[in-house]
């Protein structure tokens, strides 16, 4: 008896939890987002034209990225939020950096931390000033797969799932409450850009559905 083959759908994900409209409606007041980023800044893009579609009801007062060559900065331009380069090559310690971010959130009033891309090591310096309000995405379904080359590492395993993970940032590297979390399939022929590709797509979708659960939280929280 021969098997009949399973098709796979490559767009096909599963969101936990489900995003639904209520979890997108507006609340009030909008949160202010501060972002960090290191690269092209897709996350971030994502983040301000949903901001700017009214989708999301936040603000960006400003963008921080660390990386002179980094297209982030442009992004932010397109859309009209102030950009700070603070390189990281300057800085004589990790602490040394997350002291000029913390002090540059607080001057733009920042409620919340968005690490859309960024690759450094956050330290005490920052956690302990924006206690539980520091949020990061990561292409692996954690706690499988931390650390660098997600994605690699998830097709080194073998593994038929994968995905990516919003959550709540702590000292531990991609460790803390998870958000949100979106599970994508590996396919038999998937290279790692491939896959990433794939998971991308989901990272925007969950970046936004858990953002805008905090902000759902921070309605009842001011009613």
């Amino acid at each position: 008896m021969t098997a009949t083959p399973v098709s796979v759908n490559s767009n096909a994900c599963l969101i936990s939890p489900e995003i639904g409209k209520s979890v997108l409606a507006p609340a009030h007041p909008p949160l202010k987002l501060g972002v960090l980023a290191s690269g092209s800044g897709s996350n971030f893009e994502v983040i301000a034209q949903a901001i700017q579609n009214q989708q999301l009801n936040a603000q960006i007062p400003v963008l921080i990225y660390n990386n002179p060559e980094a297209k982030a900065a442009a992004r932010a331009q397109k859309y009209g939020i102030p950009s700070i380069l603070l390189n990281h090559r300057d800085c004589k310690s990790r602490e040394e950096l997350d002291t000029k971010i913390v002090k540059t959130f607080q001057e733009y009033d920042v409620e919340w931390i968005v690490m859309a891309g960024w690759m450094r090591i956050v330290t005490t310096v920052l956690f302990d000033a924006f206690p539980d309000r520091v949020i990061n995405i990561h292409p692996s379904l954690l706690p499988s797969f931390p650390g660098i080359r997600a994605v690699e590492q998830a097709l080194a395993a073998k593994v038929k799932i994968t995905g990516c993970t919003v959550h709540i940032a702590r000292l531990e590297v991609d460790s803390g409450p998870i958000l949100m979390q979106a599970a994508v399939p590996v396919l038999p022929d998937d290279t790692a850009e491939t896959l990433h590709a794939r998971i991308q797509v989901q990272e925007h979708k969950i970046m936004l559905g858990a953002l805008a659960l905090i902000a759902e939280s921070n309605q009842k929280d001011c009613d």
